[in-house]
Parts: structure tokens; C-alpha cells; sequence
């Protein structure tokens, strides 16, 4: 049985867009199931309260917010396949991020309507339910940042990581996931870290 997971993002970061990619190969081997949990970076290095990711030098904030809509349209399906098109976007093709026809292009790759962006940018509620996303992870579990995996679908224990500069095949995805799984269980570890060996994998 798929092991239900939430992955926290904020699109801004290639290396949890990249980490992202193991783990929507996971889902497709049936290994885990994935709902999207929204974190901003810039929140979290600026403050705390919401009009800072609301502000002008927030860049994503249309996405995060739109991410909110998404998920109102389609669930958690959507709001993966937006992330996913989004990141290919950002990440593959150095299209920016604050851009709104980045953020509607990707919407319309994930197979949503375009016009979703402009509905979450015109609703100032989804400033504040991006918050909410990023504040019940950082409350319960501490968490500083992202990639942020949580288990039990959410309401289990969390760990920042796995840090990966490449996509593993499908073999090393799994044998990845279960070493990483068994860590996050054991609540004696906390912290495992070297330098980066390699260089991402990504444009």
C-alpha cells in the first residue's frame, strides 16, 4: 500500500523542485501518495505576518497563492501537476517566477484555466491561507525551510531533505525512500549533512 507523504515547496527553490521529481517517481512506482503542502521562504526569512508575502518583492507569492486556487479547483492532483509544470517552467526554462504569464502558462500545462492566477492574485484571502499552510508545519513540526517531507499525510513526523542534485532511476528512487522513511520514524536522529558533490541537474 502507497505510504501517504506531504510534500512542502515553495516553487522559488530548485532544489526542492528537484527532490520533487524523486518524489513523483515514488508516486508512479506506487510507493507513496502525495498531497502539497505550501511554505514560503520569504515569510520565513522576513517575518512572519502575511502582507510580507503579499508584498511586491515576494516573487512566489502569485504562485503560491495561485497554488491555493488550484487546489480549490482540483485538489491535490492539481496543485501537483501545476507545481510540476511550474517547475519545469522556472527550473527548465528560466521563465521567472514573478512573471503572471509564467504562472498562467503553467496552469494551462497542468490542464487548469489560465485565469485561476488572476482570481487567487484578486483574492487577498489567499495571502493569508499560504500563512496558514506554512505556519501549521513550521508550528508543529519547526520546520525552517524546504524540501520538507511529512508522513502519515501530513500528521506524522517531518524532516527537512532529501537534498538530491539528480533524479535517481527508479531503483535508487525506492532504495533512497526507504532509508529516508526509516529516519524520519526514528526520533532519535535529527541532523545528517555533507556539501554538495554535485551540481544540479537542472538549467
Amino acid at each position: 500500500m502507497a505510504e501517504p507523504v506531504r510534500f512542502y515547496f515553495d516553487p522559488i527553490c530548485p532544489w526542492t523542485y528537484q527532490t520533487s521529481r524523486w518524489a513523483r517517481t515514488l508516486e508512479r512506482l506506487g510507493e507513496i501518495e502525495l498531497s502539497w503542502g505550501l511554505f514560503s521562504l520569504e515569510m520565513q526569512n522576513a517575518g512572519e505576518e502575511p502582507e510580507e508575502l503579499a508584498s511586491s518583492h515576494a516573487r512566489s507569492a502569485r504562485a503560491l497563492r495561485t497554488a491555493v486556487v488550484a487546489r480549490d479547483a482540483g485538489g491535490q492532483h492539481a496543485v501537483g501537476e501545476f507545481y510540476a509544470a511550474l517547475g519545469e517552467r522556472v527550473h527548465g526554462r528560466s521563465e521567472p517566477l514573478e512573471a503572471p504569464e509564467t504562472v498562467e502558462a503553467a496552469l494551462e500545462d497542468a490542464g487548469l484555466e489560465g485565469v485561476l492566477s488572476e482570481k487567487a492574485w484578486a483574492d487577498p484571502t489567499t495571502t493569508d491561507r499560504v500563512a496558514e499552510d506554512h505556519r501549521a508545519l513550521s508550528e508543529r513540526t519547526r520546520s525552517f525551510g524546504v524540501p520538507t517531507i511529512v508522513l502519515d499525510g501530513g500528521e506524522g513526523p517531518a524532516i527537512f531533505g532529501p537534498v538530491v542534485s539528480e533524479v535517481p532511476t527508479d531503483e535508487e528512487a525506492v532504495e533512497l525512500w526507504r532509508h529516508v522513511s526509516w529516519l524520519v520514524r526514528y526520533e532519535n536522529f535529527s541532523e545528517l549533512k555533507r556539501d554538495r558533490t554535485l551540481a544540479l541537474d537542472l538549467a
